[in-house]
């Protein structure tokens, strides 16, 4: 199975024109269909590519394997942008700059040995504080752990610095992932890079913001509910959560084992649509210790023919409605992949607020017994008020029946799916909101999806009035992460991706 997605990894690199840098294609520029012309962008991106700190992972593995650029002026300029950017925006919350510094000489080293090198080899990443970090403190944001530091690293991690990647630091979250706004006791909020008064939404907020500065090339999140796909959304990035049982969670907190885990799953989160693929085909696969993974092979999605897929989108769930951008940018997006795809519907899923209700309910089902464990597990003596542990236990029988009512929406909304292949819908119905804004039920539209377990990939595809990123949500049937991925490339072709923040 990993021969094979490493295989697919290759092959899709080499689509990229990886090798001849000066010709390299828009991520997934290629699967526009010859003669069709991408429609007017909705904003202005800039070229991201003339920039150090804002090229693709991608792009600066091939430049340090090609000695074009050291890893050591890579690591070293990222570090400066953190030193410069986390006063304002606060998403770095440990910096191992020592460490960083000395693993990208020895990656250099390498290079010049003509050493076999990793696919991230000398590249420098983030990581959310909810994965452990061999070395460097983990503390999930609780309190209990503010000084654990962990003698190995989760999963993700190590297949990363497996392939070559040096680790800066680690980024803020809430207190056990269990929150839409990125703040903690230990180290306080982060704030959204386009708008110091606004946030960049969570649990994975530290990673988004750090990344739109560009102070790191990518980071890895968790997503329950949107995690990985709201911060993306208002910080103008790229992230998917895969399919449910694509990627281990060994070594994150909260882990794998209960009913949270099984809506949880890690995902990366990039500026461009390339990177995500190739960190998927990198920490995906069992560990053989997480029991939850299956061995699905990664599909690579430049041998996805898009002239055959079927497309349904829907701009309102009907409980919070969007603002007038994001519906108009939904439909945009829609309408631009007419001239490509097979067809493109307005639809939705008739069963998108029960799910989403039923999966609320089944979350505090056990009067948030797991999440009381957790607390006393780490020793938390004092949890941050964004942590909910309310909850009333319900019995057995009605326990039982929440989770046979859930299975039935389930699979009323794979029938949905027999008709299409992907689905587009916003991620939230409002840009960045302010720090202290209300919150409000339905606004996030990514929940189902958790509850489902279908991949679900974000990108930018417009602008806010007030100038804010806005992505549309792609959504796939399960382990068909390839087509969500290959729509995403297109889309942000399209509509221009990543912009970075002009006043920060």
């Amino acid at each position: 199975m990993k021969k094979q997605t490493t295989n697919n990894r290759r092959k899709f690199i080499a689509t990229l024109g990886i090798g001849s840098l000066g010709s390299v294609l828009p991520a997934f520029g290629q699967l526009l269909p010859e003669g069709v012309v991408p429609p007017r962008r909705e904003f202005t991106s800039n070229d991201a590519t003339d920039e150090l700190l804002y090229m693709s992972a991608t792009k600066v593995a091939e430049m340090i394997r090609n000695k074009e650029i050291s890893s050591e002026e890579v690591v070293s300029r990222c570090l400066e942008r953190i030193a410069e950017v986390n006063p304002k925006i606060n998403a770095v919350v440990q910096v191992a700059g020592e460490r960083a510094l000395l693993e990208a000489k020895a990656a250099d080293a390498a290079v010049k040995a003509g050493k076999p090198l990793g696919l991230l080899h000398g590249v420098p990443m983030t990581i959310k504080d909810s994965f452990d970090t061999s070395g460097i403190i983990s503390t999930a944001g609780t309190m209990g752990r503010k000084d654990y530091m962990p003698g190995t690293d989760a999963t993700v991690v190590a297949r990363l610095k497996k392939e070559g990647a040096i680790l800066l630091g680690k980024t803020n979250t809430p207190e056990f992932t269990m929150s839409s706004l990125t703040t903690n006791l230990i180290y306080g909020q982060t704030l959204n890079p386009y708008d110091l008064s606004r946030h960049p939404s969570g649990s994975s907020g530290g990673a988004a913001a750090i990344l739109a500065a560009g102070g790191s090339y990518f980071d890895i999140g968790t997503d329950s509910g949107g995690s990985v796909r709201a911060p993306a959304h208002v910080c103008g990035l790229a992230s998917i959560k895969p399919t449910s049982g694509r990627i281990p969670q060994t070594g994150h907190l909260p882990g794998y084992g209960d009913r949270f885990g099984s809506y949880q799953q890690p995902g990366p989160m990039a500026r461009k649509v390339e990177d995500l693929y190739l960190l998927l085909s990198i920490i995906s696969g069992p560990d053989q210790l997480d029991a939850s993974i299956s061995p699905v092979p990664l599909a690579d999605p430049a041998e996805v023919d898009l002239s055959q897929l079927r497309i349904a989108y829907y701009t309102t769930n009907d409980i919070a409605e969007p603002i007038p951008e994001i519906k108009k940018m939904v439909v945009d997006c829609a309408e631009s992949l007419k001239s490509s795809v097979k067809s493109v519907v307005a639809d939705r899923p008739a069963v998108l607020q029960e799910l989403s209700e039923k999966r609320s309910e089944l979350n505090s089902a056990d009067g948030k017994a797991h999440l009381k464990r957790l607390i006393k597990q780490c020793g938390t003596k004092v949890i941050s008020p964004n942590l909910n542990i309310s909850g009333e236990t319900v019995s057995a029988d009605v326990y039982s029946r929440l989770v046979e009512e859930i299975d039935t929406l389930k699979s009323k909304m794979l029938q949905f799916m027999d008709d299409y292949d992907i689905l587009l819908c916003p991620v939230t119905s409002t840009a960045a909101m302010k720090v202290d804004a209300e919150r409000f039920p339905g606004h996030w539209y990514t929940s189902e999806y958790n509850a489902t377990g279908w991949p679900a990939a974000v990108v930018r595809a417009g602008t806010s009035d007030e100038g804010l990123p806005l992505g549309i949500q792609i959504v796939g049937k399960p382990w068909t992460e390839d087509k969500v991925l290959a729509v995403a490339g297109v889309l942000e072709n399209a509509f221009g991706g990543y912009s970075k923040p002009e006043n920060l």
